[in-house]
């Protein structure tokens, strides 16, 4: 990538697209263009061509998205695949119409089915049922990665994706409902400590594994997939190992230093047991994550802190 390469980053405010974002001006880039859903909604297909055509970026990233956790896909799966399934097809059409150079699509690793091979590689796409409870948001997010691959394949344009493990970092999500696992306890064990309380419940039994990846780690990682010249149609971008549920809340309340009771609450869903990325693939290109669980949760916690103080944090 030319260090005046228009780029365009979809997403911006979001934890991924920030992070990209940071990362891209860290390295001297200049030209980076960025927009908000108020100024331009990807699900909007005309505004969204009209964008792609006045700006004209050489290099798209694609980080927009409806996310969240098992309680907000299972609420409101209806919004998750249309909106992510219209954002992604009209930003890479667009692209593709407005003679885009590169594009890279960030997907899930839930694209992958339930009772996949553990760890899971990136072949074993569409080989199974996918886990129910975020089923609408990895087809979206399928159907993203397929088009990338086939726009590729018969117009010879390089789209192509990256699939990352569960993310955290500056700029998380923690709403008390809709937010994922990591920055739910963060958020959840500040407030016990801060009201004084005697216990915490955290949903399931705290047996599922998870793998969890530093959002700057990912943004590093993301830009040196972009500078590979012949990357694959998708690659997993993943921490290399995983904990349970259950250490992750220990590791969370000790970072915090909440002092009371951890209990779970088995009546809630688990999800699925087990989801670790097979990270082969990006490893052979060279690129490794650096940001371990302990020293990345307490990075995570400071901004937490600071958004709380600024009012950011969505009550």
């Amino acid at each position: 990538m030319d260090k005046q390469s228009r780029i365009y980053v979809a997403g911006h405010r979001g934890m991924v697209g920030g992070g990209v974002v940071r990362r891209l001006k860290a390295l001297g880039y200049e030209n980076i263009i960025t927009r908000t859903r108020s100024e331009l909604n990807l699900c909007d297909q005309a505004a969204t061509k009209a964008f792609f055509e006045e700006q004209k970026p050489e290099i798209v990233i694609v980080a927009a998205a409806r996310v969240g956790g098992i309680h907000a896909n299972n609420t409101y799966p209806a919004e998750f695949i249309h909106e992510n399934l219209a954002s992604a097809h009209n930003c890479i059409h667009s692209a593709y119409e407005a003679g885009v150079k590169r594009l890279l699509f960030l997907g899930s690793s839930c694209i992958y089915p339930r009772e996949a091979p553990q760890p899971m590689q990136e072949d074993c796409l569409l080989t199974g049922i996918l886990e129910p409870t975020n089923e609408p948001y990895a087809i979206a997010k399928i159907a993203g990665l397929k088009l990338c691959q086939y726009y590729r394949k018969q117009y010879g344009v390089l789209f192509h994706s990256a699939m990352p493990t569960n993310l955290y970092g500056p700029g998380d999500n923690y709403h008390p409902e809709n937010s994922h696992v990591l920055p739910a306890l963060i958020r959840r064990f500040h407030e016990a400590k801060v009201d004084g309380l005697e216990e915490v419940v955290v949903w399931g039994s705290g047996k599922p594994m998870r793998e969890f990846l530093h959002v700057d780690d990912l943004s590093e990682g993301l830009i040196h997939l972009l500078e590979i010249e012949n990357p694959p149609d998708w690659v997993n971008v993943g921490y290399g190992s995983d904990v349970s549920i259950k250490e992750l809340a220990e590791t969370v309340k000790a970072v915090i230093g909440y002092e009371g009771r951890l209990t779970w609450d088995s009546s809630k869903p688990d999800g699925t047991m087990r989801k670790l990325m097979d990270n082969s693939k990006i490893n052979a290109t060279g690129w490794t994550p650096k940001i371990d669980l302990e020293t990345g949760i307490r990075d995570a916690y400071e901004h937490f802190l600071k958004d709380t103080e600024a009012g950011a944090v969505r009550s």
